[in-house]
């Protein structure tokens, strides 16, 4: 299941054929596993383990945001308006 999520993330934000690496698709896959931890943690209060990954991955999405405002404003803008998350 989750790597046909990957694989349709992936798709749907790459650059070019062959693009698996780029910020907008690392940045896509971050936001899907992080929106479904998220519906985790609303049946499951008490895991913290998975919590501190949850903040690592934020981290992470917010680190690969920064770069890409800093590359280019319009992608940046983009890619949140695409992914529907706020700054």
């Amino acid at each position: 299941m989750e790597d046909e999520v990957k694989a349709q993330e992936r798709d749907f934000y790459r650059q070019a054929n062959l693009d698996e690496g780029s910020v907008e698709v690392q940045v896509a896959i971050l936001t899907e596993r992080i929106n479904s931890l998220t519906k985790h943690f609303k049946d499951v209060r008490n895991d913290n383990q998975s919590r501190r990954g949850l903040l690592k991955m934020v981290a992470q999405r917010r680190s690969l945001l920064d770069y890409t405002r800093g590359k280019s404003e319009e992608r940046y803008l983009d890619l949140i308006k695409r992914l529907g998350i706020r700054r």
